[in-house]
């Protein structure tokens, strides 16, 4: 007999959740990033609502209320991120107020309105799945 609904509430805390793929957190792309990558990268998860994968944001204004105090270490992990194709940049921004937006490779791609020109065309879905770390650094195949 298959669980009850009433039953489904007490499998897990309510609210939404954010799922990365074995197959991302099993990569050599996940596996050779930092910790404060890994950490900017469930925070990019943590927006992610099911319709908008494209429009996530990095921001210390952002990150700040998540407890992230340095500028310095989201510009690090964000480009490690880009570097190991975990994440792809659809939207550049700009001073003073248009933060650039981001999406997970591991998700398909959200047709949504703004992105920069060429950025759908761009996008490569499960992109991180051609990163190879060498000795010291990473290759893409």
């Amino acid at each position: 007999m298959g669980r009850e609904k009433k039953g489904r509430r007490a499998y897990r805390d309510a609210g939404g959740f954010a799922a990365i793929p074995w197959a991302v957190l099993d990569s050599s792309a996940y596996q050779g990033l930092s910790h404060p990558a890994k950490a900017l990268m469930m925070e990019i998860a943590r927006q992610y609502h099911g319709d908008d994968n494209g429009r996530m944001i990095v921001t210390l204004a952002h990150l700040k209320q998540r407890g992230w105090s340095s500028n310095d270490t989201i510009n690090r992990a964000k480009l490690e991120l880009l570097e190991a194709r975990l994440i792809y940049e659809t939207v550049k921004g700009c001073r003073p107020h248009k933060a650039s937006w981001y999406a997970a490779t591991w998700w398909a791609l959200d047709k949504l309105n703004g992105y920069d020109a060429g950025a759908e065309a761009g996008f490569v879905r499960s992109a991180y799945r051609n990163v190879k770390l060498t000795s010291l650094h990473r290759e893409t195949v």
